[in-house]
C-alpha cells in the first residue's frame, strides 16, 4: 500500500494504522507458558499439610497454662490467619509445627492468589489457650476455632 502525498494526516495515520494492524494479525501467535500448578494439586498439597499440623498439635498434654500456646493457621486472601488451634511446650518447642504452619499457609495464599479469591477481611484475633484437663485447650467463648477447608 503507498501512501500518496495529497492524503491528508489523518487519512496517513488510518492507512498506517490499518498496514500495521493486517501485519500483526499475520505474526505467529506467541509461546505457550507453562501452566501453573493445577487448583487441585494445590489443594492436595494444603489438605496434606493441614493433616501434618493436625498430627504435629494432636499432643497438646500439660501441666499448667504456661505451656499451652495458639498458632494462627490458614490465610485469610487478604492477610492474617483464618483461625487458631493450641499447642504445648510441655514436649516440644512447637518450632516444626511452625514451620508446617507456614508452609501451609504459603499454599492458601499461591492458591487464593491463583483462584482470585477473597475474604472478609475481618481480623481473627488469638483467643489465647489454656491448661484443661491436662490438656491445652482454646479459651472458651472466643473466636479461634478450627478453620473450614475451603
Amino acid at each position: 500500500m503507498k501512501l500518496s502525498p495529497s492524503l491528508s494526516l489523518p487519512a496517513r495515520l488510518a492507512a498506517a494504522s490499518l498496514l500495521l494492524l493486517m501485519t500483526s494479525a499475520c505474526a505467529s501467535p506467541p509461546a505457550p507458558v507453562s501452566a501453573p500448578p493445577s487448583s487441585a494439586a494445590a489443594s492436595a498439597s494444603a489438605d496434606s499439610l493441614w493433616q501434618q499440623i493436625q498430627a504435629a498439635s494432636a499432643n497438646a498434654t500439660c501441666d499448667n497454662s504456661g505451656q499451652c500456646h495458639t498458632i494462627g493457621i490458614g490465610a485469610k486472601a487478604c492477610g492474617g490467619p483464618e483461625s487458631y488451634l493450641p499447642w504445648s511446650s510441655k514436649q516440644d518447642d512447637g518450632a516444626a509445627l511452625k514451620q508446617l504452619v507456614a508452609q501451609h499457609a504459603a499454599a492458601l495464599r499461591a492458591r487464593d492468589a491463583r483462584e482470585a479469591m477473597m475474604s472478609t477481611c475481618s481480623v481473627v484475633s488469638s483467643p489465647g489457650a489454656s491448661c484443661q484437663a491436662n490438656r491445652c485447650v482454646l479459651n472458651p467463648g472466643k473466636v479461634g476455632n478450627a478453620p473450614e477447608m475451603r
